[in-house]
């Protein structure tokens, strides 16, 4: 006489192939940002120490021309991180340039964070924020460029 087979068929969960291609991105993606932020946290406070060891020497202008260019540079912004090699390189010119511009940050205050993507439309620094006279707002992304308008504009 044949027996039944007692054994339980247990079923595994199939996953879809896109849910597994979804789960292995976001696993990449965890895996990189660790990665990153413990690079940034040796990296950090080494390309600090740098700058300031090396803080570059600003022009030397006569009273009334500083205070001229002090006028022109009141209204600019640049939003940065602090630890940024890019905002970095920028803050040298600025300060290689002697100009008075304000400073935000855009990874440590939530304020300046939501301007610079309101206005400039990403989070990604160093960004200039230049006002006309008109009250127009340009929003100018990438170190190069920042750098070669001030220069061009305050040199």
């Amino acid at each position: 006489m044949l027996q039944p087979n007692l054994q339980k068929t247990f079923v595994t969960p199939s996953v879809e192939s896109g849910d597994k291609q979804q789960i292995e991105n976001q696993t990449m993606k965890l895996f990189f940002r660790i990665v990153f932020k413990i690079v940034r946290a040796i990296l950090g406070p080494i390309i600090l120490a740098l700058d300031w060891l090396t803080t570059p020497k600003g022009v030397v202008r006569t009273r009334d021309k500083q205070a001229l260019i002090d006028q022109h540079t009141r209204d600019l912004a640049l939003y940065q991180f602090r630890t940024c090699p890019f905002c970095v390189k920028t803050r040298r010119a600025i300060k290689r340039l002697s100009l008075k511009i304000e400073t935000r940050d855009a990874l440590g205050d939530a304020a300046s964070r939501e301007q610079l993507m309101e206005g400039g439309g990403k989070i990604k620094v160093p960004c200039l924020r230049i006002p006309d006279e008109h009250g127009n707002v340009t929003w100018m992304y990438e170190s190069n460029d920042i750098i070669q308008y001030l220069q061009e504009r305050f040199a």
